[in-house]
């Protein structure tokens, strides 16, 4: 993308980070600031703690609920976790060898998927992940397995096929299975990715090697800080400089580049102009109000309406104000693709997920319809989170899916600690 920042902010309940694009905001992300002191190592802590995605537990298996197949495992005290058992992973059990059945009072690893949403308890895996830029190794489960990124051409593909013809990567195969990542696109040599799978299998080990030692409530791995690992995770074509205001928030962001991407060492910035904040500079303050109202304009005219309810979120597309000169089938057409660009956005920036439906301009001719739904689902591709348009119901309704993995946007914001 053109002009594209990602903009680090110190605040004083959260660290906001915050993607722009060409003056619009695509993504946000509000992160509660780390507790003072030093970090957690929950060996029997009590109370809720912050569940932390990728964060590894030894957990405990509270009851499994047959006729859900799943099961509810405390990652310490007081804090509950949702496992399904749906997955063919062998759960690793420290506390007896595992019999094809998982008891309650089990010990497990479990790393934590999706965070809590409102009244749902947040979501864990037996199947453990490390991610790198380029890779994300699975040390769990069936091993050998060399998987690519859907966004990777074949030509692509090839080309990293390659690269992995090494015998340290066959070995680490040999135990462990691996994804490669959208990322890995941008490498002209094989060298990073080798190193990343490496550095990733290192990890992996130490980890999985002092388990068996640990006590149940113990937290064996957190990942890096959430905002740091979107330096990581977002495509490297999706901003050209990374800003912030904060000493301290450079430091961090700095050694983590060094570490993981340091091919990206160069676009950091520190901002210090003392006339202007960074905040002001862009205008984030009303940028983000706006990212939280129920009603979007659309530079047409028209507008849309996005309310987010328990079960799903309903957007509701209108003409508005819009005065064009066209005819009503020409108008419709027109403002409901207009939606279409906007109502991507919108989800990836408020971060909406699960079930979306979305109610157009109504439209009588066949072929505007498969005009619009293509339009959609070619926005929805750009999203690094997983959204897939379903079908449009004979009432006309657009039914959209986005996987959810972080909290929306509104709810980040109104965290108090």
């Amino acid at each position: 993308m053109k002009d594209a920042k990602l903009i680090f902010l110190k605040q004083e309940r959260h660290i906001l980070s915050l993607l722009l694009c060409e003056g619009r905001l695509m993504e946000a992300n509000a992160y509660p600031l780390p507790a003072a002191g030093p970090a957690e190592e929950a060996e029997g802590t009590s109370g809720n703690v912050s569940c932390l995605l990728g964060s590894i537990y030894v957990g405990k298996v509270n009851n499994v609920v047959e006729n859900i197949n799943a099961a509810f495992v405390e990652l310490t005290k007081g804090q509950r976790a949702f496992l399904s058992l749906d997955n063919r992973n062998e759960p690793r059990l420290l506390n007896r060898p595992y019999d094809g059945r998982l008891l309650a009072g089990d010990e497990v690893l479990v790393q934590v998927e999706k965070e809590a949403v409102k009244t749902k308890d947040p979501v864990v895996t037996t199947e453990l992940s490390f991610s790198g830029r380029y890779a994300v190794l699975l040390p769990t489960g069936r091993p050998g397995r060399l998987i690519f990124s859907g966004k990777l051409d074949n030509s692509c593909r090839k080309i990293l096929k390659g690269f992995l013809e090494r015998e340290e990567i066959k070995n680490v195969l040999e135990r462990s299975s691996l994804i490669i990542r959208t990322n890995a696109s941008e490498l002209t040599k094989g060298e990073p990715l080798v190193q990343d799978i490496l550095r990733l299998d290192s990890l992996a080990g130490q980890i999985l090697s002092v388990a068996g030692t640990r006590t149940c409530y113990s937290c064996l791995y957190r990942p890096a800080s959430a905002y740091l690992t979107e330096i990581r995770d977002t495509y490297h074509d999706q901003y050209d400089a990374i800003v912030t205001d904060s000493p301290d928030l450079y430091e961090e962001a700095r050694l983590f580049l060094e570490q993981q991407c340091p091919g990206e060492l160069h676009k950091l910035k520190l901002y210090q102009d003392p006339s202007v904040t960074l905040m002001n500079l862009y205008g984030l303050s009303a940028k983000l109000r706006e990212a939280t109202e129920t009603r979007v304009w659309l530079k047409s005219g028209g507008y849309l309406v996005i309310e987010p309810t328990e079960a799903l979120t309903v957007i509701d597309v209108n003409s508005g104000k819009y005065s064009g000169k066209k005819a009503i089938r020409d108008t419709f057409r027109l403002i409901n693709l207009e939606a279409a660009a906007e109502i991507a956005r919108q989800l990836r920036l408020r971060n909406l997920s699960g079930i979306i439906i979305v109610d157009f301009i109504n439209m009588e001719d066949s072929a505007d319809k498969q005009e619009l739904l293509q339009a959609l689902s070619r926005e929805l591709r750009q999203d690094p989170v997983k959204a897939v348009v379903v079908d449009m119901t004979p009432l006309g309704l657009v039914e959209i899916t986005r996987k959810k993995i972080r909290r929306p946007l509104r709810e980040q914001l109104n965290e108090t600690d």
